[in-house]
């Protein structure tokens, strides 16, 4: 079987962190582990509070699971400040840890602050270099790069900004653009290339962007190729938003239903 791990927050209300990254690996069939680099005190209406694991028991989590398990790919979701980066950044060099997807979490969906502003040169540093594929959404693309990013020019610019930052690829999420769909940039350095779908209007899409990113790590640990893996993982957050439309968890932005597709007999390979 394969594994996937992830090296993220957790979020008490189930709906993105560690909880969202876990019901998706197990969506896609892929054995999930994890390492927690914070504890929140969070729901649908926001963060209300914010507690820091120690560096050093981040690190460890890390080695114990890989020296047991191992891991076929790995997905960095929050991490809060700089010696947490500086921590995670050892053990993916020290252990190989590839292929790796990062997600900069930045700013949590209600707004609260997430990654402390001395974290983010140790973010582009340390971590961006390592990365198989960085997925930013515009706000993170901007905090970045440090310039507006407010259509798809612009996002091609960041994108090329990223890229010098060291990673392999960059895909540039559109979810915050005003259109009819919903266009996420890819880019690897040669190609650019659109995944686009149509944009559904739910109150339940907390946990979107953790879920992007660790369903391209769950594909990436089943073998599937980089711009494959996530073509498959918008078309896979797309739907789930569509099928978690009537879940009505939560007064403000709910929840998905990362289980509601499995139910529902979607396939791992489905573009529809």
């Amino acid at each position: 079987m394969k594994r996937a791990l992830t090296i993220a927050g957790s979020d008490s209300g189930g709906g993105a962190g560690i909880q969202a990254d876990l019901k998706t690996f197990a969506a896609h069939g892929v054995f999930g582990m994890s390492a927690i680099t914070a504890l929140t005190a969070q729901n649908s209406l926001g963060v209300q509070g914010v507690f820091e694991i120690p560096p050093e028991f981040v690190a460890a989590q890390i080695e114990s699971v890989i020296s047991d398990f191992g891991a076929d790919a790995v997905k960095i979701g929050m991490i809060s400040n700089s010696r947490i980066i500086e921590a995670v950044a050892g053990k993916i060099r020290e252990r190989g840890l590839f292929p790796l997807v990062v997600d900069p979490v930045m700013v949590a969906k209600g707004g609260d602050p997430l990654l402390h502003e001395e974290a983010r040169e140790s973010l582009i540093g340390l971590l961006l270099p390592l990365a198989t594929v960085v997925t930013p959404n515009l706000p993170e693309a901007e905090a970045l790069c440090g310039f507006r990013v407010a259509n798809e020019e612009d996002m091609r610019r960041a994108a090329r900004e990223i890229l010098r930052m060291g990673p392999k690829a960059v895909v540039v999420k559109g979810g915050h653009l005003e259109s009819d769909t919903s266009d996420d940039l890819f880019f690897d350095g040669r190609d650019f290339a659109v995944f686009s779908a149509r944009r559904i209007e739910s109150a339940n899409t907390h946990g979107t962007g953790c879920t992007f990113a660790s369903a391209i790590a769950a594909r990436l640990a089943l073998g599937i190729q980089l711009r494959e893996a996530v073509a498959g993982a918008k078309t896979y957050v797309n739907r789930l938003i569509a099928a978690s439309l009537d879940l009505g968890l939560g007064k403000g932005h709910g929840p998905m239903n990362h289980l509601a597709l499995a139910r529902l007999g979607w396939e791992l390979g489905s573009k529809d």
